[in-house]
């Protein structure tokens, strides 16, 4: 794992995964490798109560039901669509919940405008055909053909940036569960072993963008993951990250209790801002979402690291918070500049504390990019 820049969850996991499934005596849906029970236990972590002889530690935050819809959709001939807002933690389920099943999360299409149906079935090696003719050995099966083939989790990220040409290819595969192959004679069709489904992701701001069939809908069970808003929760997922962040680059850095409060409360008092905002040009284009909020103390950490202190200042993490919400030039930065003077302000002369160095390397931040 240590020459992987990112290693995939069935990885990173895995002696936890191999432990579960030493110790799992629940029934098994199909080819799972673990009981719905203990994929639940696995991505939101145990309990006393589950009596187990070690600590899981909590992967995913968010309600539990949410959970527990997906595991049983995957359990059912259903694709699984996950639907929120950008950051809200939708394709780490997805990995997770694939991993924790089918110990294998990376039979994953991307959808863009580029996406086409060769993407989600198949295409050819061109030399071979050449070579030797159109055959099973010259086809290079899709993540989604090589899950149906070996009964697993095949994942779809962002469905709704795909045109709806490959929207429709999907609905055979949810429906039929097999894909045709005309070229070939015989061998022609793929038929998907038990076991195999498919976790789709969707941006809920993308609504409009390539809006899903109600053909396609109906192969779905819809799990809408909202927007993380509650404190306690958000702080737990911000901390959980940031220390995976520590560990990884291996950076001894202190990371205050009063500064998380600081970076909380800041992305509170902006969603407020633009939940009340009457024009977009009055909202940030960021969509202050739990993962920015993890973007930002990343990259105050790796600037404190690498030409900072050795802590974690409220003037760096300021100017970080600038820096990465301040997407458009001057819109963006008229908002910043607002909620600095209307708000900061007043809370500095308040409270004082670190409230001072924010109110102070936010304006520096400002000022700079301006």
């Amino acid at each position: 794992m240590s020459d992987m820049l990112r290693a995939p969850a069935e990885i990173k996991y895995a002696e936890e995964l191999d432990w579960l499934e030493s110790v799992d005596d629940g029934p098994k849906p199909f080819s799972w490798r673990l009981s719905p029970k203990m994929v639940r236990l696995f991505i939101l972590g145990s309990e006393r109560a589950d009596g187990l002889d070690r600590e899981i530690e909590q992967k995913w935050y968010g309600d539990r039901s949410f959970v527990e819809r997906s595991i049983v959709t995957l359990a059912s001939d259903r694709g699984l669509l996950l639907i929120g807002d950008p950051g809200t933690g939708k394709s780490w389920l997805a990995e997770l919940l694939a991993a924790a099943i089918s110990r294998n999360s990376t039979l994953v299409v991307q959808g863009t405008a580029g996406t086409t149906e060769d993407h989600i079935k198949y295409s050819w090696n061109v030399s071979m055909v050449i070579a030797k003719g159109q055959s099973r050995a010259s086809m290079i099966p899709s993540p989604i053909m090589t899950a149906m083939e070996n009964g697993v989790i095949g994942r779809f990220e962002e469905l709704t940036r795909s045109t709806s040409d490959v929207q429709d290819a999907l609905i055979s595969i949810l429906s039929e569960k097999y894909v045709s192959i005309p070229e070939l004679d015989d061998d022609n069709i793929v038929f998907a072993k038990p076991g195999f489904s498919i976790i789709a992701t969707a941006n809920s701001r993308d609504r409009g963008v390539n809006d899903l069939s109600s053909a396609l809908k109906r192969r779905f069970n819809f799990v809408r993951i909202p927007v993380v808003t509650n404190k306690k929760s958000e702080a737990e997922i911000v901390r959980f990250r940031t220390e995976e962040l520590l560990r990884r680059h291996n950076i001894e850095l202190e990371v205050p209790p009063t500064l998380l409060d600081v970076l909380l409360q800041s992305f509170a008092d902006l969603r407020a801002a633009s939940a009340s905002a009457t024009s977009d040009d009055e909202r940030l284009e960021s969509a202050l979402s739990t993962a920015e909020q993890i973007g930002v103390l990343e990259d105050a950490i790796l600037h404190s690291n690498f030409f900072g202190a050795t802590a974690l200042t409220a003037a760096t993490l300021a100017g970080s918070l600038v820096g990465s919400l301040a997407r458009r030039s001057p819109e963006d930065l008229a908002i910043l500049n607002k909620y600095w003077h209307g708000v900061i302000e007043p809370r500095a002369k308040e409270q004082s504390g670190e409230w001072d160095g924010f109110l102070d390397g936010g304006r520096k931040a400002i000022a700079t990019l301006s």
